[in-house]
């Protein structure tokens, strides 16, 4: 293991010739906007992460709920694996099909039973995602324990299928087992991530699955801003091991 120290706090790694490093986008490499499909993507933020692929042979991967399409839009062929969608489509190469995990179907009475009961809610949303939903109360807080019931309620009625998890001022319903730990799993178990010590860096309660899963492969898992305040001091970091590399 090797330390880096910036700004007097010190993150151990395994040395850029070991480590695999799987990061997430939105809120840990760049700064989450709103509307959450608008970026502002760092002058510098490329560079940092092809000179990163180079000194890890190649053992970086993007993590991210994002789409396939909007990942390959702002970071091209930057990183050599990407998961989107938190890990329901993977992509283990450049140019390599796209693999895509096998998802239960979302009863629609759900969707219908949501919008209806988010329509007597003012300041709340729902918002779709590859095989599931999110329940959004960031303008309604009030709403938080009615919202986590009602999920609770559609959740126990699909023998285990879905999972209800808590994400940032929100509830997401989501098929279980698919989350960015499974991304996690699938990616270390080719190479040239194989037999690698894996690193992930994410920022919000959908990283926890990636963390927990990178722990129990003997790998290190940290969160902006639990242990990088910001994502612009995350990126700093980055630069500093590649040039120290």
């Amino acid at each position: 293991m090797r330390f880096s120290d910036i700004g007097h706090t010190r993150f151990p790694i395994p040395s850029l010739t070991e480590a695999a490093f799987l990061i997430d986008f939105d809120g840990t490499l760049v700064e989450t906007m709103r509307p959450v499909d608008d970026v502002d993507m760092p002058t510098d933020l490329l560079d940092i992460l092809k000179h990163l692929r180079a000194a890890c042979h190649d053992a970086l991967a993007i993590i991210s709920r994002r789409s396939m399409e909007s990942l390959d839009q702002l970071l091209g062929e930057v990183p050599f694996a990407v998961a989107a969608d938190r890990g329901a489509a993977i992509r283990h190469h450049p140019g390599g099909n796209i693999e895509y995990a096998a998802l239960p179907t979302l009863p629609r009475h759900w969707l219908a039973r949501a919008r209806d009961l988010l329509g007597t809610l003012p300041g709340t949303r729902l918002e779709r995602t590859v095989g599931g939903f999110v329940l959004h109360y960031r303008a309604a807080p009030e709403a938080m324990n009615v919202l986590k019931i009602a999920a609770q309620g559609w959740v126990s009625e699909s023998a285990g299928e879905f999972s209800l998890r808590p994400a940032h001022m929100a509830w997401e319903i989501r098929p279980a087992g698919i989350d960015k730990g499974y991304a996690v799993s699938q990616i270390m178990q080719r190479p040239p991530f194989l037999n690698r010590i894996p690193v992930y860096i994410g920022h919000d309660h959908a990283d926890e699955d990636g963390v927990q899963t990178t722990r129990r492969l003997g790998g290190i898992g940290y969160r902006v801003p639990v242990d990088f305040p910001t994502p612009a001091f995350f990126r700093h970091w980055l630069a500093s091991l590649v040039k120290e590399a």
